[in-house]
């Protein structure tokens, strides 16, 4: 007879905190990610994130369970400041662009680079260009690769070829894409990061972005982000850090109306 202990079979998985924080330019979908992600919802015209927004969400591994503890920053250039206060301490990182944006992927590799050179070592760093949805190519990649055809070949053949590149052409029209799959793709290699295109409007590859990077996350990092009381330290932190926001705030408003008396002083 088989020797069973009772509720061995039904005994709890390890739970792990893990502190992830979302960086990126503004607009890009940064919130409706997490949005998707948390809620699986999607909100059209979704209001810009002030300072940061805290949220949390579970994933389920096989031997453990991850609590995302997740920080959505603000992507205007008046909160880049912040940023170290949310990713300070963190394990894991989303570093969102827009796949119709080019500039919007120049700013996340200047956010791959400051993480890299302040954030604590090996932060766990995903590279995701968001807003899928918006690009009609059938494999993502953003690129032509047809060769010129050699030889001046047959009337018909001549026919199918202008009528394939009248096809290509109103696909390209249609197709918002602006930044291809090959370049991000090579440069999350060159830098050891996760890659994925997502769409938040969809919620294609969304929650494979956050499986990826529990699964990347190093044993030796889970353990010493255990720790019980979660939820109630988040929302301690996510007070503090409203705080901060408007004492930041406060300190810009103040520095520009002190700016204007010294500029109008007769002294």
């Amino acid at each position: 007879m088989a020797n069973t202990t009772p509720g061995a079979a039904s005994a709890p998985k390890p739970s792990s905190s893990v502190k992830l924080v979302l960086l990126g330019e503004a607009a890009v979908g940064k919130s409706s990610l997490v949005l998707r992600f948390v809620n699986n919802d999607f909100q059209e015209n979704k209001e810009p994130t002030i300072g940061a927004a805290f949220l949390t969400q579970k994933i389920s591994l096989p031997n453990r369970i991850i609590k995302f503890e997740i920080w959505d920053t603000a992507g205007q250039e008046r909160f880049a400041s912040l940023a170290p206060m949310y990713y300070r301490n963190a394990q894991a990182a989303l570093v969102v662009y827009d796949l119709t944006k080019p500039t919007s992927l120049i700013k996340a590799k200047h956010w791959v680079a400051e993480l890299q050179r302040q954030a604590s070592p090996g932060i766990v760093i995903a590279l995701v260009g968001n807003k899928l949805d918006l690009c009609t190519d059938a494999e993502g990649s953003g690129d032509a690769e047809t060769a010129p055809s050699e030889g001046g070949g047959d009337a018909e053949t001549g026919a199918e070829g202008a009528a394939a590149d009248v096809e290509a052409d109103t696909q390209t029209d249609n197709n918002a894409r602006k930044v291809p799959k090959r370049e991000a793709k090579a440069y999350a290699e060159e830098e050891s990061l996760l890659f994925f295109e997502t769409s938040a409007k969809t919620g294609s590859n969304v929650a494979d972005v956050f499986t990826a990077i529990a699964n990347s996350i190093p044993e030796s990092s889970l353990k010493s982000g255990r720790g019980g009381g979660g939820g109630a330290a988040g929302a301690t932190q996510a007070a503090l850090s409203g705080a901060a926001n408007r004492a930041e705030e406060a300190r810009v408003n103040l520095g520009e109306r002190g700016k204007v008396v010294k500029d109008n002083c007769a002294c």
